[in-house]
């Protein structure tokens, strides 16, 4: 596979895990890998069932959009990944290494209800400190000019209005589409969002339970997320 081999293996390993997580039917996602010193990423081709994909199929995409490796169409999704890549990861130094996008069903719930998943307990606290915020709806003129570049214009336009951190928050959902969630590595991407479907999906339950539900005390947030990653964190081996 030549010099962006290592690459492609890891793009094609974190596919590979969106049916083993249950993050879509079909072909409903896609993952990809950057190479920051390389200014490329490698993404899963459109359209290509799972059990079809193999490492050699990867798509090879710089961050102008120029194919650099691959016979196959990048995924439809590419642009929102490049623009992802370009404004966070480059332009904003954040630590983003991988993108993956899903129509996983309860994240998709509150992206379609245009609604933040609020943060009820320690396991969403475990993994953020906020709600996972929900952008608007694009305009129209945005989706008539370029839909998918613009989705990534939108999440990032979103983050930087709410001063967000990328590091620290890892997931957002598209108003009327559904979510994303990035990380250092793209098996940390498709983690990140195998938690926000299971975040969205206790969610619901909760309101379901009790409609007047609350988010959980700042004290609590502050004391899950900080012994996972705070500068004295001691959960696991390590603190890891």
């Amino acid at each position: 596979m030549g010099a962006y081999s290592s690459l492609k293996e890891e793009a094609w390993a974190a596919n590979m895990e969106i049916p083993v997580r249950g993050l879509a039917l079909y072909t409903w996602g896609n993952v990809s890998a950057f190479d920051p010193a390389l200014g490329v990423f490698a993404i899963k081709p459109s359209g290509v069932p799972y059990p079809e994909l193999t490492p050699e199929n990867m798509v090879v995409v710089d961050l102008d959009g120029k194919i650099v490796e691959g016979k196959m169409n990048p995924s439809s999704d590419t642009p929102t990944h490049r623009v992802m890549y370009r404004e966070l990861a480059v332009a904003d130094g954040a630590k983003v290494r991988g993108i993956i996008h899903t129509h996983s069903t309860y994240a998709v719930a509150w992206a379609q209800a245009r609604r933040d998943i609020p943060l009820f307990g320690t396991t969403h606290a475990d993994h953020i400190q906020t709600s996972v915020p929900c952008t608007p709806y694009l305009s129209k003129e945005a989706v008539e000019r370029n839909y998918e570049l613009e989705t990534g214009n939108l999440i990032v336009d979103h983050f930087r209005s709410l001063k967000l951190n990328p590091n620290e928050v890892t997931m957002v959902l598209v108003g009327g589409h559904g979510p994303f969630a990035w990380g250092e590595t793209a098996a940390k991407a498709v983690y990140n969002g195998a938690v926000l479907e299971e975040v969205a999906r206790m969610a619901l339950l909760t309101l379901d339970v009790d409609p007047q539900a609350t988010p959980l005390a700042d004290y609590i947030v502050n004391k899950h997320y900080m012994r996972k990653h705070g500068p004295n964190a001691y959960y696991g081996q390590g603190g890891h």
